[in-house]
């Protein structure tokens, strides 16, 4: 027998209590904080690092944008999924070869990669 909709509400109202979850994140909130603050620091200094290798690479001010966006995917690898050595290398050049299609000079990317990741370029089979 079908359980009806008003019932349900009634029973997810029953266990949701306000003050518990208020409490939990009250006491979580300054871990949290701590870890974005140490985040965000770690992601500013990468962007600042691409827009050094893009200032000397002579890339124009409007194409800043995309060539971040591959720095910030190459940093979501390897630190929200920590992947590293040759995995990370693998993946880099895809991305490398992905950005290159878009438009971006291989080049200015493959410093991007060498420079603030520390990943050489594969070596060809």
């Amino acid at each position: 027998m079908p359980v009806e909709p008003n019932k349900r509400i009634q029973r997810w109202d029953k266990k949701f209590n306000v003050g518990r979850t208020s409490k939990a994140l009250e006491e979580m909130r300054p871990r949290m904080l701590a870890n974005y603050a140490a985040a965000v620091a770690e992601l500013c200094a990468m962007e600042t690092k691409v827009k050094q290798v893009l200032d000397l690479s002579t890339v124009h001010t409007i194409l800043y944008v995309p060539y971040l966006n591959f720095a910030r995917r190459l940093y979501k690898l390897s630190r929200g999924r920590n992947i590293s050595g040759d995995s990370f290398a693998l993946a880099a050049d895809v991305l490398l070869k992905l950005y290159t299609a878009r438009g971006l000079d291989p080049d200015v990317l493959a410093r991007i990669r060498t420079r603030v990741f520390d990943t050489p370029a594969l070596p060809s089979p």
